[in-house]
């Protein structure tokens, strides 16, 4: 079994010290390890490449290729593994770029270090992860189009929607629904067909906004 190996994951900020505080915080968690570092967008996309890691530790304030053009570039070469942005700029229109373009997770860098280690395996395991400074910024910046209700959803529909935004993944919520994983994959393409929206990210954080 290899489910006890460390999660792998790759470090990007242009910031040596920023890195190395990350790493070293990381290493001391048994469960994550840091497989390599970029200082750049560029770097980055050649090391996601290299060493496919699970997940991607992304700042934003970067030169020439910013954090988001970063997980834009990354999303177009079919990387589908999880992406956090790391950064300081709480600005709606990069939280809102970030998640259109299948950001997991969006996080300022003033936050405590434990509770960025709590982020990281929760991303991990499906959730989307957010400081709580930026909720309304989401919400507001990820608005779904005009005229999607939760009545145009099947009960069934409105279950999925509220497990995804729990951070349940398709198989744990074809468990807890006794449906097959395939079942719950044609329920999450329709209810974002139905809603408009292009992700699992967008639905959760719509249902957050609309259900109750």
């Amino acid at each position: 079994m290899k489910s006890s190996a460390p999660h792998r994951l790759l470090l990007v900020d242009d910031h040596p010290m920023m890195r190395r505080g990350i790493r070293q915080l990381i290493e001391l968690e048994s469960d994550l390890c840091v497989v390599g570092e970029a200082n750049n967008g560029e770097e980055a996309i050649a090391l996601v490449a290299q060493l496919n890691p699970e997940l991607v530790l992304l700042d934003n304030n970067m030169p020439q290729l910013n954090g988001v053009e970063t997980l834009k570039r990354l999303r177009e070469q079919h990387y589908d593994g999880k992406v956090l942005l790391f950064t300081v700029s709480d600005a709606e229109h990069d939280v809102r770029d970030a998640m259109r373009f299948g950001a997991d997770g969006y996080l300022l860098k003033d936050m405590e270090p434990e509770l960025l280690i709590i982020r990281l395996r929760e991303a991990l395991q499906g959730a989307l992860v957010v400081s709580p400074a930026l909720t309304t910024v989401l919400a507001q910046a990820l608005r779904a189009p005009q005229g999607a209700s939760s009545l145009d959803l099947t009960d069934r529909e409105r279950q999925v929607l509220k497990m995804i935004a729990g951070g349940l993944s398709n198989k744990m919520i074809g468990n807890k629904l006794g449906i097959t994983e395939g079942t719950v994959k044609v329920h999450v393409k329709n209810l974002l067909h139905k809603l408009g929206l292009r992700s699992r990210v967008e639905a959760a954080v719509w249902s957050m906004e609309h259900l109750h």
